[in-house]
């Protein structure tokens, strides 16, 4: 049975946190001396409000567990409910509430793409409040992917449930022990980025809002140039490490920290993620060098850094690398797609994903010569469950199937296919930036119209929620008793 009240309840608590985090950029602009310290404060009372009244109005709804059905409706609520009310302090820029709520959503599915311009000049309560909102949905995802997804049984999501639940090799048996042991790794990295880029050049506050924005992989910047406004190498290779820092699978961190520390240099999603990185950073600085008469260690600085970012799906970009040719244009399109770990802060499909695939083709095309032989799959050590292997290949199915719908749709409402082909690749994997003039590394989301802001904003939703989590409330009978 959904349990509507316990959902609002939730989705009310969540609200008030939000308001009170908004007081944090509103006392930066009030030190600022920045008269746009009185949005957020009007923002934030209005959340609290909001907030207070669904709390009280829900009281004593928590006596009974909760079924899988109202963990999916709570999922999809709290992340509808935190856009909605984090677009009001947006307001206060003279921009409509379509473009807040865009804008919003961005920053809390850590998509990266935005309509704003001219942030060398904004105040920075704005700036800081788009990498909170990063930030906070950096380690939403994280806790989701690892205690809800596995769970729910979403996208194959549940081949790792024995990693965080299981008795044998568990990490923790207690979520709520869990969950703060993963926090604490997600702060500790964050402070750890913080420093670096302190120390390596960047201004404290640039420090602090590109940390959170590379831990959790999301990609705003306080620049219009983003990561290409800083030119230090020794800042663009920190941030590799970082970004792919936030890529890894979180609950391996928890073990790590726990004593396990072969745990990181065993899992399988690490090495191919990494593996990936090099071989397609260093092939493409290679072509890149002799094609520009460009020096190999900065092509290669290029490369690694804006591969790392679109794989990780973090989106900040050096340089504008739409303008390195066809063939590069077409290679990144194709990053887009790939994504970081399971249990991580990124999106796209993600590694085992495709790890699963190739095993799983491998094991067709055995049966194909030999009808009468029995195919183990392994993955991870571990034998693949016949839910997990079909819950991933519809999740494939589905994924492509969505962006296409999207595709079209945005060509209706006037897009050209480039536009609208890598508007929706980047909603819902979560990158950021598009491809082409108008949403590429040097554009944004501006000049879109509105509708399809609307229809990106649910994409990006869709894709950070995994897209089943959205696409069973579609059923009928998700809403019968």
């Amino acid at each position: 049975m959904l349990k509507f009240r316990l959902v609002i309840n939730v989705v009310g608590f969540v609200v008030i946190g939000i308001s009170i985090l908004a007081l944090l950029p509103a006392a930066l602009d009030k030190v600022d001396s920045n008269q746009d310290w009185q949005s957020f404060a009007v923002s934030s009372t209005l959340m609290a409000f909001v907030g207070l009244s669904l709390v009280l109005a829900t009281r004593d709804t928590w006596q009974a567990p909760i079924s899988f059905r109202t963990a999916f409706l709570l999922t999809a609520s709290i992340w509808v409910a935190v856009p909605l009310v984090g677009a009001l302090p947006f307001l206060g820029l003279g921009i409509s509430y379509v473009d807040s709520f865009f804008e919003a959503t961005s920053g809390l599915t850590t998509t990266g793409s935005t309509v704003l311009s001219g942030l060398d000049n904004l105040p920075k309560g704005i700036l800081l409040w788009r990498s909170l909102l990063q930030w906070i949905g950096g380690v939403g995802i994280i806790i989701m992917a690892v205690v809800m997804l596995p769970f729910l049984r979403v996208g194959g999501a549940q081949l790792f449930k024995t990693e965080s639940s299981e008795t044998n090799e568990k990490v923790e048996p207690r979520w709520t022990v869990l969950l703060s042991n993963i926090v604490l790794v997600y702060c500790s990295l964050t402070v750890s980025c913080i420093l670096v880029y302190w120390a390596l050049g960047m201004s404290f506050f640039d420090a602090i809002c590109h940390a959170m924005a590379t831990v959790s992989t999301g990609g705003y910047s306080t620049h219009d140039a983003s990561f290409g406004h800083f030119q230090a190498w020794g800042l663009h290779w920190a941030s590799i490490v970082f970004m792919i820092s936030g890529a890894l699978p979180f609950y391996i961190y928890v073990k790590a920290v726990r004593g396990n520390i072969r745990a990181l240099f065993t899992d399988s999603q690490i090495h191919v993620l990494i593996g990936f990185l090099a071989v397609t950073s260093v092939a493409m600085a290679v072509w890149l060098s002799s094609q520009n008469d460009m020096n190999v260690l900065q092509a290669l600085t290029l490369t690694s850094f804006n591969v790392t970012s679109i794989v990780t799906t973090t989106g900040f970009a050096s340089t504008d690398y739409t303008l390195w040719g066809p063939g590069a244009v077409g290679l990144f399109l194709i990053l887009m797609f790939v994504g970081g770990c399971s249990g991580s802060t990124s999106g796209a499909i993600k590694i085992y994903r495709f790890q699963v695939l190739i095993k799983v083709v491998h094991a067709h095309l055995q049966r194909l010569v030999s009808p009468h032989r029995t195919v183990v799959i392994r993955y991870n050590g571990r034998l693949l469950p016949d839910d997990a292997a079909f819950s991933i290949l519809a999740f494939l199915a589905v994924f492509v199937a969505t962006i296409g719908i999207c595709t079209l749709i945005l060509g209706f409402l006037g897009l050209d296919i480039v536009t609208a082909a890598s508007a929706s690749i980047t909603a819902i994997t979560n990158v950021g930036p598009g491809l082409g003039d108008i949403i590429g590394p040097s554009g944004n989301f501006a000049t879109l119209p509105d509708s399809a802001k609307w229809l990106l904003s649910f994409a990006m939703i869709l894709g950070r929620l995994e897209i089943f989590t959205i696409l069973v409330m579609v059923d009928r009978g998700f809403w019968s008793n």
